[in-house]
């Protein structure tokens, strides 16, 4: 069956129209008919429109294209070739992988999947899910057979939302399937998209495994100059200058402090630790790094109470997750100013780059522009638009008292000497 597929003639169907989902639709249907599925009817009729909130696609003529459609009508992804999903995979409040989206996503599948098609996963798992489950539910409710009437791959997101050097054409791709024939099929249809080439591992575990990883690699790294910032603050010495001075070394890992949320880097090394969990292994050094990352909010208000008494005005600038982007899922920002809230300071947040009618509807936050004197300005995320603000401008905000804490160390050269009370992570 896998044989009849035509790589010159398919159609792809992707669910899932976010970050990752959408610009694989639209560069899929530079060549094919592309079908793109969101549960969502406002995420939709926004992209039939040409408007993307994401701001991955700029170039509105990529949206509105002859060979793509926005549906949230399933009946619109029958007869696919391929189906990708590329939806979240958050965790709950327990810090446990939370696989219903996947598992939603895999029930609409299975309501119109046809014989001989391939399934492709996306989204960021432990090894196991694609063929453990995923697979079950896909063969329980389309009373088809794994590996005669449909085939399945891994293939991760590498997407890093707000790259501008790094987009999904020039990443390359990690493929592992159930087969050398799954392999070659979906090889062969990402080949036609991505520039950088191909890289073939022998399963879809470790495919899997690859991409979380990756992201957990990450978390320890920044999970370590944040403790290296927490030391300097405590011997009363630079951080930034302590770091500028290390990374003279050739080769000195050159990573940043910060607060590290977001969808992938905050969630990535609760689903490898629950991966060692079901074999028994206990993964020391991941969730150390994770859980010191996680504690970056309570050390900031700690440090901000020390400071300052009940119904001080605080400035908040920036709350997505990352620099650059307008993404508040999981955002470490959004969390410390839940905190610092609790605590009844008079806080004004602003963040040029998040949508505030997601930000009220997900968070009920209202941002505010900056105006007046504050006893505390917190940068929390690194925006082009924060670095770029006028010294004049950042002053005006200021008394003598005020207190600055420069997460990213953006204001360092712009305005420390200037103020009694500064420091940068």
């Amino acid at each position: 069956m896998l044989e009849k597929i035509m790589i010159s003639n398919k159609k792809i169907s992707i669910i899932g129209l976010g970050y990752v989902g959408l610009p694989l639709a639209t560069e899929f249907a530079k060549k094919y008919k592309v079908v793109g599925y969101d549960i969502s009817t406002m995420r939709v009729e926004e992209l039939k429109k040409g408007k993307d909130r994401t701001k991955e696609i700029k170039n509105k003529k990529l949206l509105i294209n002859n060979n793509l459609v926005f549906t949230n009508d399933l009946n619109n992804m029958k007869n696919s070739d391929f189906f990708i999903l590329t939806v979240p995979t958050p965790i709950t409040k327990n810090n446990k992988p939370d696989l219903s989206i996947i598992k939603q996503a895999a029930l609409n599948v299975a309501k119109v999947l046809n014989k001989g098609a391939i399934i492709i996963l996306e989204s960021t798992v432990y090894p196991g899910i694609t063929e453990d489950f995923l697979v079950p539910i896909i063969e329980k409710f389309s009373k088809l057979q794994h590996k005669k009437d449909f085939f399945v791959a891994y293939s991760p997101e590498r997407i890093n939302p707000g790259e501008t050097k790094y987009k999904l054409t020039n990443i390359k791709k990690v493929i592992g399937a159930d087969c050398n024939a799954t392999l070659n099929k979906v090889s062969k249809i990402y080949k036609d998209i991505i520039k950088a080439g191909i890289h073939k591992v022998s399963s879809i575990k470790v495919a899997e495994a690859s991409k979380a990883i990756e992201n957990a690699q990450r978390d320890i790294n920044i999970a370590f100059v944040n403790e290296v910032m927490m030391l300097s603050k405590a011997l009363n010495i630079n951080s930034y200058e302590v770091l500028e001075a290390a990374k003279t070394k050739w080769n000195f890992l050159n990573f940043k402090p910060g607060l590290v949320g977001g969808h992938c880097i905050g969630v990535d090394p609760y689903y490898l630790a629950e991966a060692g969990k079901k074999v028994n292994f206990d993964t020391k050094i991941i969730l150390a790094g994770r859980n010191l990352n996680d504690s970056i909010p309570d050390y900031l208000l700690k440090d901000v109470s020390k400071k300052l008494k009940k119904n001080s005005r605080i400035l908040l600038l920036g709350l997505s997750f990352k620099e650059d982007v307008g993404d508040i899922r999981n955002s470490k920002s959004i969390e410390l100013f839940k905190k610092l809230k609790k605590k009844k300071f008079l806080i004004d947040c602003y963040d040029p780059r998040v949508d505030q009618e997601e930000l009220k509807k997900e968070y009920n936050i209202v941002m505010k522009k900056p105006k007046g004197k504050y006893n505390c300005i917190i940068v929390a995320v690194a925006h082009k638009e924060f670095l770029k603000m006028k010294k004049e401008d950042l002053l005006s905000l200021t008394n003598a008292e005020t207190y600055i804490i420069d997460v990213k160390g953006i204001w360092n050269k712009k305005i420390s000497s200037k103020l009694k009370y500064y420091w940068c992570l």
